[in-house]
């Protein structure tokens, strides 16, 4: 089961990372960061992922996880990348992505008509691309599934490790990393933070969406 993680200069390592430890223990898993060239992509604070692959070294991957972050514009008008999803979504069981990655699919064309979810910032744009938003944590169309921002795609992932390989599996890899959030503060969405805090996060991010990294 060949699962490809795409990976960019400024794409946010949560939204990878935390699909990769939920993805790569499952049985017959091959899990590879795959980028229009191969190296390091930085995400926005410097943490730094290694793509080893090219995506043209990975063709054909059964399961395609997008993340978002920072790099996202540009990768929406990154036309081999582009070229790439839409060859590579022909082919995948699974198409995936997470936070903004929702917005680089759109891109590419796969979400027309569609319901899907991104960032809470960037559901404005979504739409602008020809999706239908929500603000659900996870959408499941078909064989896309969508995550909300950053800390969703753990969420999709354990979604989609059931729909690989069974719910006691996924169920084995949440208890492993002992996935079970018991968070200080009941301010994880717009919904329930406070105006205070919803406009000090939505301040800064006052720009392109697809730039959002929180």
């Amino acid at each position: 089961m060949d699962i490809a993680i795409v990976a960019f200069e400024g794409v946010n390592a949560l939204d990878a990372v935390g699909p990769y430890e939920v993805l790569w223990p499952l049985p017959g898993a091959r899990v590879r960061f795959v980028a229009t060239q191969a190296g390091l992509k930085r995400d926005p604070a410097a943490f730094a992922l290694l793509a080893e692959y090219n995506l043209d070294e990975v063709p054909q991957p059964d399961v395609v996880v997008v993340p978002g972050g920072k790099g996202a514009g540009a990768a929406m008008e990154d036309e081999a990348l582009l070229d790439w999803l839409r060859e590579a979504h022909r082919h995948s069981r699974w198409t995936t992505s997470v936070c903004t990655g929702s917005l680089i699919l759109a891109a590419a064309g796969l979400l027309p008509g569609l319901r899907a979810t991104s960032h809470w910032l960037a559901l404005d744009r979504l739409a602008e691309l020809g999706a239908e938003p929500t603000a659900e944590r996870v959408v499941e169309q078909g064989k896309i599934i969508t995550a909300a921002g950053v800390s969703a795609g753990i969420d999709m992932a354990l979604l989609l490790a059931e729909r690989l390989a069974g719910p006691e599996i996924a169920q084995a890899v949440q208890l492993s990393i002992e996935y079970d959030p018991e968070p200080p503060f009941d301010a994880g969405s717009p919904e329930k933070a406070s105006a205070e805090v919803v406009d000090r996060v939505r301040r800064p991010a006052r720009r392109e969406p697809s730039e959002i990294s929180q």
